[in-house]
């Protein structure tokens, strides 16, 4: 009898055993389900958001390209307008090109902040609309702009520079062999002022830096100041506004002895182009390679100091490595603040035994 009531509780007890295992199984098997299908949500969601951004293979190509191409988007158009007043105003002086003259500096002054401000605008929204390599350098230099698409960007520009110069000259290409006095004349500066920049003949070396120097100065730190929200930004979409009025100005004020490069590929893209189409090497070879040492190295000079003085005085946010903290600075925000701190173990506070005796 003994061992049959023995046998009983052997056989119950298993069988709780197999109950409480099968229990646990039973409820791993739904974590495992739940994990699996959260698991395949995620991935279901990650693969939705890749094919809506990149349907096809072209989208996949011009999800690394769109950046560097919004920027020779924006080059482009600045030198369609302004390439275009160029050819329009000088070309339009001779009589057998136009029967009157077709605009006058103030139209040039006008149609370089239209075409700045437009290509701000068609740009800003992908890939910040900066269209010149000095602004692209200093938001690098300055604002932690990822030195990575520096070099695409800066290609972008100068390749958009490029072809809205040649399209330019497409369209005004007999009328600059009028003006030249017959058909492939090409003369240097002469009709290749249209294009890329050439300083007045009176000016030295060092006065023509200076100019593009001090244009480019104003130019960043118009620009920085605009941009930093801790100062006056313009409503959201006024930037073109704000573009188109600076860029007005330094042409009407700075614009006469250097014709106001203070952007390296909106000289050299134009450049490159009036060597390809009959200008040849002079281009290159004015004044002992002016082409580098006044339209870019000083717009560089000029932005740098420019971004620098508006970083050393007015400029407080932490993207500029200027206001980098020290090292004080750096420990005391290492520290855990007073309230972080760790707290005393929870209870009432330790008193003595009842049976100890008092230490006097």
């Amino acid at each position: 009898m003994r061992a049959s009531i023995g046998s009983l509780r052997h056989y119950a007890h298993k069988q709780d055993e197999k109950s409480h295992h099968s229990y646990e199984t039973d409820f791993t098997h739904v974590e495992d389900h739940h994990a699996t299908k959260k698991e395949s949500e995620e991935v279901w969601r990650a693969r939705h958001d890749y094919y809506t951004r990149f349907p096809n293979t072209w989208a996949r190509i011009r999800g690394y390209i769109r950046e560097p191409a919004a920027e020779a988007l924006g080059c482009m158009i600045l030198i369609l307008f302004g390439n275009g007043v160029d050819c329009q105003v000088v070309l339009s002086g001779v009589t057998g090109v136009a029967p009157s003259a077709k605009g006058s500096y103030l139209s040039i002054s006008f149609l370089w902040a239209v075409g700045a401000s437009l290509g701000v605008w068609c740009s800003a929204g992908i890939s910040g609309g900066h269209n010149n390599p000095v602004i692209t350098i200093m938001l690098a230099i300055f604002r932690g702009f990822p030195w990575k698409k520096v070099p695409g960007y800066i290609i972008g520009q100068i390749f958009g520079a490029w072809l809205g110069a040649i399209l330019t000259y497409a369209n005004y290409f007999h009328a600059i062999d009028v003006f030249e006095g017959g058909k492939g004349i090409r003369t240097t500066p002469g009709t290749a002022s249209l294009f890329s920049t050439y300083a007045l003949d009176y000016l030295p070396a060092a006065a023509c830096f200076f100019d593009e120097f001090l244009g480019t100065f104003i130019l960043v730190v118009v620009v920085f100041a605009v941009t930093d929200k801790r100062n006056g930004p313009p409503p959201a979409g006024l930037l073109p506004l704000v573009i188109f009025i600076l860029i007005l100005g330094l042409g009407a004020g700075w614009g006469m002895q250097t014709a106001y490069a203070i952007n390296p590929a909106r000289d050299l893209g134009p450049r490159i182009m009036t060597a390809m189409v009959g200008y040849g090497r002079a281009v290159f070879n004015y004044r002992s390679q002016y082409w580098l040492w006044t339209p870019i190295c000083g717009p560089l000079a000029g932005g740098f100091v420019g971004a620098l003085f508006y970083d050393l005085f007015i400029f407080t946010g932490s993207e500029s490595w200027v206001n980098r903290p020290n090292a004080e600075a750096r420990e005391h925000f290492a520290a855990p603040r007073p309230s972080e701190r760790a707290n005393p173990i929870a209870g009432p506070p330790a008193t003595p035994d009842a049976g100890s005796e008092e230490i006097v």
